[in-house]
């Protein structure tokens, strides 16, 4: 069985920043394939469908499966991550079989960009290995939350020559001296920077990027980590999610 799978990248919530070439790679799309989340994140899936019902075409179908459970406290993280890819990949073949014929075309809508802190490719390759898929894949990027984070707070990533450092909240502490200047730290549901930072860096904060619920928090570690800390939790428990993500930069 022949698949066109695109992996579309459309941003980190608004709408306006969806690409030309993102527009474009919708319009033909048959079958897109939204990974169910819960109750709680039902306004990720309700956006999906606001930019569907925008872009793509009339008779495409929105499949949605319900995500696989994950342990969020495995003794061996990696390995963790890697059973729970390859029962999202399970799934998803098997949809793919039922939902589309061959030569189908198929989509992920992916937040922000495919290519950084997203698990869609992996999945991808997963599916590709399969012996009765042959997937003819194409990548759509889309504008990251590092991006939308920067322009949001009209800053630069960076001092001039310094490097920029992407990271996620788990892997904070590890960050070799020298290239720490400039961190841009994802995925952190425990705040790592309250820990590790010095409290006269700089943080620059976002969270629903974006969005109408956008929240943007700067200023000296020292100063707002614990207003950001606050603002986060009555966040998430206001909405039930939370996507956010921050700059942080030692002084020098």
């Amino acid at each position: 069985m022949r698949i066109t799978l695109r992996v579309i990248g459309i941003g980190p919530g608004d709408p306006r920043q969806i690409t030309l070439q993102a527009i474009e790679a919708m319009s033909d799309v048959e079958v897109f394939v939204a990974l169910e989340k819960g109750s709680a994140k039902t306004g990720l899936l309700d956006a999906r469908k606001e930019i569907l019902a925008r872009h793509a075409n009339s008779s495409h179908r929105l499949i949605e499966i319900a995500d696989p459970p994950r342990d969020r406290a495995p003794a061996d993280y990696d390995a963790e991550v890697r059973r729970w890819h390859a029962a999202r990949a399970d799934l998803i073949a098997s949809a793919l079989r039922d939902e589309l014929p061959d030569g189908g075309v198929a989509a992920f809508l992916v937040w922000g960009d495919p290519a950084l802190y997203d698990s869609t490719l992996r999945i991808v390759d997963d599916l590709s290995e399969r012996s009765d898929l042959t997937l003819d894949v194409e990548v759509i990027p889309g504008v990251t939350s590092a991006s939308a984070l920067t322009a949001a707070h009209g800053i630069v990533a960076n001092r001039i020559g310094e490097p920029i450092h992407i990271t996620t909240g788990r892997r904070l502490a590890e960050t070799p001296p020298g290239v720490d200047s400039n961190q841009i730290v994802m995925l952190d549901a425990d705040l790592a920077f309250r820990q590790t930072a010095d409290p006269d860096d700089h943080i620059w904060w976002g969270a629903y990027l974006g969005t109408a619920d956008e929240i943007l928090i700067s200023g000296r570690v020292g100063d707002v980590g614990e207003r950001i800390a606050a603002e986060r939790a009555a966040a998430r428990e206001r909405v039930g999610w939370i996507m956010d993500i921050y700059l942080l930069r030692k002084q020098r």
